[in-house]
C-alpha cells in the first residue's frame, strides 16, 4: 500500500479514512469555504490537533476527497479503453461505470460538482475533470465516425447531455432506494444512447 493510499491511526475512534467520510458531509451541507477546522473539530468530538495528525491543513482534506472522487472516474476510462471493443459498447461502459462510481462514491461525486475553483486545488480538480470531458467527447466523436451514433448532433453537446443526466443523479438519487446502481445505469443508458444510436436499417455514413 502506498503512502498516499495508507491511513494513518493516531486517537481513538476515527482514522483518516473516517475523518475524511465526515469531512465530506460537512463539505457538502455547509459549503467547503464555511466549513473550519473548527467545524470539523466538533462534528468528529476531536481536537483540532487530532484532525492535524492525519491532514495538514483543510485544503489536503478537499484534495484528497477530489481524488477519490475523480480517480475512480478516471478509472472507469481507462478500464474501458482497456477492455477494446467498438467505440459504442467503451461509451456504453463508460456510461454505466460513471453511474455505478457516483452511486458508490455519491459524497464525494457530489462535493466534486460543486467545485468552482476558489482554490489551487479545486483548480487542479477542475482540469482534471476538464481532460475527461475531453477523453468522453473523442470517444463520442470516434463512435459518431464508426456510424454508431448519429453524427447530426455536435460531439460537444452530446458529451455534455449525457454527463448532464448523469452528474443531475447526486440532486435527486438516495442510496436504498428502488434502484441500485445496476438497474440505474441500465435506465441511463436506456435513455441517452436508445436516443443517439443509428435506427436499423438506416444508411451508416
Amino acid at each position: 500500500m502506498s503512502p498516499n493510499t495508507a491511513l494513518r491511526r493516531g486517537r481513538p475512534g476515527y482514522d483518516q479514512q473516517g475523518i475524511l467520510e465526515v469531512a465530506v458531509a460537512a463539505f457538502n451541507e455547509y459549503g467547503y469555504d464555511a466549513t473550519s477546522m473548527g467545524v470539523l473539530a466538533d462534528r468528529l468530538g476531536l481536537s483540532k490537533s487530532a484532525i492535524y495528525h492525519h491532514f495538514s491543513s483543510k485544503d489536503e482534506i478537499l484534495e484528497r476527497a477530489l481524488d477519490q472522487a475523480l480517480g475512480s472516474l478516471e478509472g472507469v476510462l481507462d478500464q474501458t479503453e482497456a477492455a477494446g471493443g467498438s467505440a459504442a459498447d467503451r461509451l456504453d461502459g463508460v456510461l454505466r461505470g460513471a453511474v455505478r462510481v457516483l452511486v458508490a462514491e455519491l459524497p464525494y461525486v457530489t462535493l466534486l460538482l460543486r467545485v468552482r475553483g476558489n482554490t489551487e486545488v479545486e483548480r487542479r480538480a477542475l482540469a482534471r475533470r476538464r481532460a475527461f470531458d475531453k477523453r468522453v467527447t473523442a470517444l463520442v466523436a470516434e463512435a459518431q465516425s464508426e456510424g454508431s451514433l448519429r453524427s447530426d448532433i455536435d460531439v460537444r453537446i452530446v458529451e455534455r447531455l449525457l454527463f448532464g443526466m448523469i452528474n443531475s443523479i447526486v440532486e435527486w438519487y438516495r442510496p436504498g432506494g428502488r434502484e441500485d446502481a445496476a438497474r440505474l445505469a441500465d435506465d441511463v443508458v436506456a435513455v441517452a444512447l436508445d436516443g443517439l444510436r443509428v435506427p436499423a436499417g438506416a444508411p451508416r455514413p
